[in-house]
């Protein structure tokens, strides 16, 4: 079964090893729910460094590309960020849908009957 792609964005948290904890637990659900999660955050820092703004902005343009791919952009968490709307915003212009992984999983659960 081909599984669509589904971007996720949150508000991360500013400690790596914490926000790669969040970023693994947010791809399992949404793979669980039967999608391929795309989730720059868990990769990125392993080779860009966020500090050089020339790596910042490659990072963020890598991150725009995989997100056109998507069928789905996945918002987790309770709270938004300026990067996360801007991701939204992307997705709006892009004919991209966009949902909470709350969302997803309510779906899921309802096909389950």
């Amino acid at each position: 079964m081909k599984r669509p792609l589904a971007y996720i964005t949150a508000a991360w948290s500013d400690d790596p090893c914490e926000a790669t904890e969040q970023a693994a637990k947010y791809c399992r659900a949404v793979y669980e729910a039967g999608f391929s999660p795309i989730c720059p955050t868990l990769y990125q820092p392993l080779f860009l460094n966020d500090a050089v703004p020339e790596e910042h902005k490659s990072g963020i343009d890598m991150g725009r590309d995989l997100l056109r791919r998507s069928h789905v952009l996945v918002v987790c968490g309770s709270i938004s960020t300026e990067s996360m709307k801007n991701d939204v915003a992307v997705a709006q212009r892009l004919g991209i849908t966009a949902t909470t992984l709350d969302g997803i999983l309510t779906v899921k659960r309802q096909g389950r009957r």
